[in-house]
């Protein structure tokens, strides 16, 4: 039987990680398909080291979307973020792009012909997730930690505090009791910041972003209140380290709370499932959880390459649920068209909206009025609660 007493530890990065640089572009170049033609294919990663950009991955799309204009959107990337550094500059920095058209055989298998809907993208796995330990019904170790970077960042986009650099992380240890979190048992911040400051001075800066975060009462100790533990980052983002697109999987979703199937998010059009599957379940438990029929819940869903409908449907709700938990299955089937198609249409995500979720995290925020974050509603409510 596992203890109801425990830490558990989630950490974040921020939008100047060098693996979020990469998410960013990928992303705001999946927009730019999207804004000139929403039934674009895209699947385009980034890889990033001092002073260079590298492109690859397969498109099908107009041709207005080409190397130049890619090129352009990752340099606007590189300067919205706030990188004007001698190892990593938006305006000096080269761009290769290798962005080729999408292979044909993967396009037959997926594209609608006939009586045949559109197919998954390719095989794989999506989990969803939900719990009561925030007001997001978001874990609440991946909450806080998200939730300082982004304080942090604002400040800094600001000008209120123009020795942080882009480049920064956290990680939030919990405590918690009889199942539920009750205070920080550790901190830690890592932030880039200007040759004048010291480490002194850096914890000073950080600290408030912390305590203003943090329910009263939940900081750590001053010993467990870790920042810039090496003493020195001036030198930050990808020219101190190479950086990918998809590498922060656990980041982006629930710090390790829950499940998660492998697959990355950004650079990826909404036909995806990898994408679009992950946010439904995430869509489907959060209204679970909402609506009170669990405290706690998870949904996996599976696909096959060219199939349109999964191939299960799996609930858990850690014993916390209201209601028969195969039934629940059965209606959350019925609430939600869960094929590509279906759940592109349901959340509207074939819309430009998807740069924004490249840092601080794809849950847990608030709707758009644009559409963006659609799977963080709560609309299904009503329904679930009615079929019970």
């Amino acid at each position: 039987m596992s203890s109801s007493n425990y830490l558990f530890t989630s950490e974040s990065v921020s939008e100047g990680h060098p693996d979020k640089v990469c998410d960013r572009i990928s992303d705001a170049i999946v927009d730019a398909f999207l804004t000139a033609d929403p039934h674009s294919r895209v699947a385009v990663e980034t890889m990033t080291t001092t002073n260079r950009v590298v492109l690859a991955g397969e498109v099908r799309g107009p041709q207005s979307v080409d190397a130049a204009q890619m090129e352009s959107i990752a340099r606007a990337a590189v300067r919205d973020i706030g990188y004007e550094q001698e190892g990593f500059h938006w305006n000096n920095l080269e761009v290769d792009c290798y962005v080729h058209s999408q292979s044909p055989d993967i396009a037959m298998g997926v594209d609608a012909a006939g009586n045949k809907d559109e197919g998954a993208g390719d095989q794989g796995l999506m989990f969803g997730y939900a719990c009561r330990e925030t007001a997001a019904l978001m874990p609440a170790p991946i909450y806080y930690a998200h939730e300082i970077l982004k304080s942090l960042a604002e400040a800094r986009h600001s000008g209120a505090e123009p020795g942080l650099g882009p480049d920064s992380k956290s990680q939030v240890t919990l405590r918690y009791e009889n199942g539920a979190p009750v205070g920080a048992a550790s901190i830690v911040v890592s932030t880039q910041h200007g040759e004048e400051l010291d480490q002194d001075d850096v914890r000073e800066i950080v600290r408030p972003h912390v305590l203003n975060v943090l329910p009263e009462g939940w900081m750590c100790e001053e010993d467990s209140f870790y920042v810039n533990p090496t003493g020195r980052f001036v030198v930050g983002g990808p020219d101190g380290d190479a950086g990918i697109t998809g590498r922060k999987i656990i980041v982006d979703t629930y710090g390790g709370a829950a499940p998660h199937g492998g697959g990355a998010f950004s650079g990826k059009d909404p036909t995806k499932v990898d994408r679009s599957a992950a946010y439904a379940t995430r869509y489907l438990a959060k209204n679970v959880v909402a609506s009170g029929l669990a405290d706690r819940c998870t949904i996996q869903v599976a696909y096959a390459i060219g199939v349109s409908h999964p191939l299960s449907v799996y609930v858990d709700t850690y014993g916390t649920g209201k209601v028969d938990e195969e039934k629940l299955a059965e209606t959350l089937r019925d609430a939600m068209d869960l094929s590509p198609r279906g759940i592109r249409e349901h959340l509207g995500l074939s819309r430009p909206i998807y740069a924004r979720t490249a840092a601080y995290g794809h849950f847990g925020r608030d709707p758009d009025a644009d559409g963006g974050f659609s799977w963080e509603k709560t609309d299904l409510c009503d329904a679930l609660r009615s079929a019970f």
